[in-house]
Formats: C-alpha cells, sequence, structure tokens
C-alpha cells in the first residue's frame, strides 16, 4: 500500500453482516438473535495515551485498574491525557504511590522513550500503515504485546480483517456457534477463521456477543 493513502477508519457494517450471515450458516442465527452491532470509530485518540491505558490496565480487574489508571492521568501535565512528556516527569516514588508496579512503570518508561524515537506512529502515521506494519511497530514497547494492538486495530482504528486468535472469549465464541468438542487452538482458528474475511473483526465482535449471551442464558436458567 503507498505511503501516502489514508485508511479510513471503521467499515461499512451492514455489508460486514451480510457477508458473515452468507459465510457462515451458524453464526448467522446468532447474529439475528444479538442484533445489528453498532460501533463508533470516529472518535479521536491518542496512541501513547492508549497504549499507556492498556499498561495500567493489565493484569487487574476493572475497578482497581480505573482507580489507578485515574491517578496516574492526574498526575499528567496535559489534562486528561497520558504522553511522554508526562511519563517523562513523574518520579517512580509517584507512580509507585498511584499504585503502579515498578514492571509497569518500566513499560511506561520505554513506551515514552519509543514515542520519542519514533517507533510509537503519531495518529496521522497509523492512518497510512497496513495491520502487520502498526502490530510490528508497537509490539516493540515493552509489555505491549499482539493482543493489545489488536484490540487498538479493532476498536480504535476500526480496521475490518482483525481476529485475535489468542483471545479465550473469541476462542469461546467459536466453540459454542461451531460445537467444537474442544477450545479451539490459535492456529486452528487462524485457519477457520479465513471464511470470515475480509470482515474478521465484526467476527470477533460477535463472537464475544455469543459468550456474553450464553452466559446470561446460564443465570436465568439457573435462578428459575
Amino acid at each position: 500500500m503507498p505511503a501516502n493513502v489514508t485508511i479510513a477508519r471503521g467499515f461499512d457494517l451492514d455489508a460486514a453482516r451480510a457477508h458473515l450471515a452468507r459465510c457462515d450458516r451458524r453464526l448467522a442465527p446468532w447474529m439475528r438473535r444479538i442484533g445489528a452491532l453498532e460501533v463508533d470509530f470516529s472518535k479521536p485518540f491518542d496512541p501513547v495515551d492508549a497504549l499507556a491505558r492498556s499498561i495500567l490496565h493489565q493484569q487487574l480487574a476493572g475497578k482497581a485498574a480505573a482507580t489507578i489508571t485515574a491517578r496516574v492521568v492526574a498526575l499528567m501535565p496535559r489534562r486528561g491525557r497520558i504522553d511522554p512528556v508526562g511519563i517523562a516527569l513523574l518520579a517512580d516514588a509517584a507512580l509507585r504511590t498511584a499504585g503502579v508496579s515498578r514492571n509497569k512503570i518500566a513499560a511506561l518508561r520505554d513506551l515514552a522513550a519509543k514515542a520519542d524515537v519514533g517507533v510509537v506512529p503519531t495518529p496521522r502515521q497509523l492512518a497510512r500503515m497496513p495491520d502487520a506494519a502498526i502490530i510490528e511497530h508497537l509490539t516493540q514497547v515493552r509489555g505491549i504485546g499482539r493482543w493489545t494492538v489488536e484490540m487498538l486495530l479493532m476498536f480504535r482504528l476500526g480496521r475490518p480483517d482483525v481476529l485475535p486468535v489468542d483471545d479465550l472469549g473469541v476462542r469461546m465464541g467459536a466453540q459454542i456457534v461451531h460445537g467444537f468438542e474442544d477450545l479451539p487452538a490459535a492456529r486452528a482458528l487462524a485457519a477457520f477463521g479465513e471464511r470470515w474475511a475480509p470482515y474478521r473483526t465484526l467476527a470477533a465482535f460477535y463472537l464475544w456477543r455469543v459468550v456474553d449471551a450464553t452466559r446470561a442464558a446460564a443465570r436465568t436458567g439457573a435462578s428459575a
């Protein structure tokens, strides 16, 4: 892809639903049951801020992660955003007081350093980069793995054809929909998921919802 071509954020959800319904007859009834999914891909975001928040949320329950993230954001000189300058200005002691572990402090410092030297692309650069290049760049940051970058591609950039095969929820959803005896391995799901291309992102969104719907039905049945 030419470097000067901007990749649009988001994709045609109606076209994606129609494609998935045609190519996967087992997923289609679940899609009708769950209904149309509406996702807003247009919200502006800063890559460093988004990745810093991902680092802070790792291995923590939602409430605890949100509390620590809010404390770190409050320490930043630019209101509401975690940025390289703010990370550099903060002493380790201040971050520790906010509840950030030593490993995460090291990851935040590496994120800031790699942003300063251009390893972390700017929003304008991201808009001109294919998925594989973004993954290659961002996984150079300490504490940032492929799954984290895939979430950014899907939810922030709205790239249409991302299938996070290491995600437990996606694997569970595929098992439920297709009646697999065992939870599919990542490599097997990658091969199986080729049928959903070029809209594997929406397929993943639905597979997550399938798991949610199944759990909700189980709770209702247990309480009935």
